[in-house]
């Protein structure tokens, strides 16, 4: 899993770890965070999270929460976070305000870059999961949209 540090712990579920970097604990939306370090909600698991989950039972809200099968992983000594460093943005879109400064956010990286941020296609290009004639197809496909525009700028400064 992931940790990021953010100032509103409590709206998040948190990790805590020991002074040698080592994971302790986990908790969700705690009153009183042990740690300044969300769980953003991205994950990476083993072939095993399915059996696992099925063995989960449900919280007090009736649902499996995640917190419970990381917190199996933390139990049997097989749960690792990297910390998202210095430089990466995570934005919470759980609630409309949080929605609309991550909106914001993007349009004034992209425009001031000229970048489009997580352009699947200019990433599968660069990833040569994808050739030039099938960038052209995705952008032709996109019309006269702004996002169009951007990946035939792509394939203006690809044939230079």
């Amino acid at each position: 899993i992931f940790g990021y540090h953010v100032s509103d712990p409590q709206n998040y579920g948190v990790v805590e770890f020991d002074d040698s970097g080592k994971v302790i604990s986990l908790q969700e939306k705690p009153q009183n965070p042990k740690s300044n370090y969300a769980v953003p909600g991205l994950y990476f698991y083993d072939p095993q999270v399915c059996s696992i989950a099925k063995g989960l039972k449900p919280s007090p809200r009736g649902e499996l929460e995640i917190t419970d099968l990381n917190r199996n992983y933390l139990e049997h000594g097989q749960l690792s976070v990297e910390i998202m460093g210095r430089g990466t943005a995570w934005l919470d879109t759980g609630s409309h305000e949080n929605l609309a400064s991550a909106t914001d956010f993007v349009k004034v990286i992209e425009e001031r870059q000229g970048l489009k941020i997580a352009c699947l296609e200019e990433i599968a290009l660069y990833k040569n999961w994808l050739d030039f004639e099938q960038l052209e197809v995705h952008a032709y496909n996109h019309g006269s949209s702004s996002y169009g525009s951007y990946l035939k700028s792509i394939l203006t400064r690809l044939s230079k």
